[in-house]
C-alpha cells in the first residue's frame, strides 16, 4: 500500500470520527431538549458551536493526513 492510500484512509476515519461525534452531540441535544423544552435556545447554540468544533478537528486530521501522503 502507498503512502498516498494509507493518507486517504487516514483521512477517511476523520471524516467518519466527525460523523460520529455530530451525532452524538446531535442526539444528547435532542434528548436534553425533550428533558427541558425551556432550555431549547441554549442547547441548541451549544450544539452548533460543538458540532463546529468536532467539524474543525476532523477537517485538522484530514488536512494532516493528506500532508504527510
Amino acid at each position: 500500500m502507498t503512502i498516498t492510500g494509507i493518507a486517504a484512509i487516514g483521512a477517511g476515519l476523520a471524516a467518519i470520527g466527525a460523523g460520529l461525534g455530530i451525532r452524538k452531540i446531535g442526539g444528547s441535544a435532542m434528548e436534553a431538549m425533550a428533558r427541558q423544552p425551556e432550555m431549547h435556545g441554549k442547547i441548541q447554540s451549544s450544539a452548533l458551536i460543538l458540532a463546529a468544533f468536532v467539524e474543525a478537528v476532523a477537517l485538522f486530521g484530514v488536512v494532516v493526513a493528506f500532508l504527510q501522503g
